[in-house]
């Protein structure tokens, strides 16, 4: 066990902890791009590995929020109608394809380079979405925010299964759309218990396919439990006018980074970690 302890692998959960319990935004969106980016992880490695990581860190958020009674369960029911299927689905896709090509890697890096974008801009007009919803609530018939919600649930199960990314802001911000008269830490906390369940079956397939580094996995838990534990601590004295700006930045860096990597052949895609060892080892 010592042996497989890794500081920087466990520093960076300790990272993504913190924000995730500041900023509420899911593991997905932080923690497969700097898997990737810095540490040179296998896109499908990052991605499976860090989905049983994110359902594990939200557990504790999701029982918090039940507690509360801060879940609305028939919106949970309704995306999960829709985020299963598709991840099975999805799933089954990949399982049938097998160990993927270059080619494959690169639409998956693009993949996640997109939905980051989107989740960047989702975080910067969380605060502005939620003033035009409160402040229009022309509430749609309730069979077409079903049906809508049971759609972006299925969006959600697909992007998941894919690229990890998806279930955090994205989700809240549709569902402020579709649920203007709702409370946003309502909306936030089913989108948790939602996240939850379609993590752990979207990890739980990428292990059986073999996308899964446990060692990996341990080493990010011991950082980031301790992590959302002090975010959550400290996220009632941080403001909301610093905390979004900054962490949308951070997505829109990592998007951009995913995507220069995803046009880069093998021998330039050298990862950070890789560069500083080499580096001290010159010295």
């Amino acid at each position: 066990m010592t042996h497989a302890f890794d500081t920087m692998h466990a520093v960076a959960g300790l990272m993504v902890g913190i924000l995730v319990g500041l900023t509420g935004v899911g593991g997905g969106s932080l923690m497969t791009p700097l898997l990737v980016l810095m540490f040179g992880v296998n896109p499908q490695t990052a991605v499976g590995t860090d989905l049983l990581f994110a359902a594990l860190t939200k557990i504790g958020g999701s029982v918090v929020h039940g507690k509360r009674e801060t879940v609305d369960w028939t919106i949970v029911r309704r995306l999960a109608s829709g985020s299963v299927p598709a991840a099975l689905v999805t799933l089954g896709t990949l399982a049938y394809i097998g160990k993927v090509g270059k080619s494959t890697e690169n639409m998956i890096l693009f993949s996640l380079a997109i939905l980051l974008f989107l989740t960047a801009i989702a975080v910067a007009s969380r605060k502005w979405l939620t003033r035009f919803a409160h402040e229009h609530e022309a509430v749609a018939p309730p069979a077409r925010v079903a049906g809508l919600t049971v759609l972006l649930g299925a969006v959600i199960g697909l992007a998941v299964s894919i690229s990890s990314v998806g279930a955090g802001a994205i989700g809240v911000t549709v569902l402020l759309v579709l649920y203007p008269r709702l409370q946003v830490s309502r909306l936030v906390g089913s989108d948790i218990a939602h996240a939850v369940p379609l993590a752990l079956i979207a990890g739980t397939g990428h292990w059986i396919i073999g996308d899964v580094s446990f060692t990996l996995l341990g080493n990010l838990l011991i950082g980031s439990i301790p992590g959302v534990v002090i975010g959550s601590y400290l996220s009632s004295h941080a403001p909301d006018k610093v905390l979004q700006p900054l962490l949308a930045c951070v997505l829109l860096v990592s998007s951009w980074q995913l995507m220069v990597k995803s046009r880069m052949p093998d021998k330039a895609m050298k990862p950070v970690h890789a560069v500083v060892q080499e580096t001290a080892s010159s010295h």
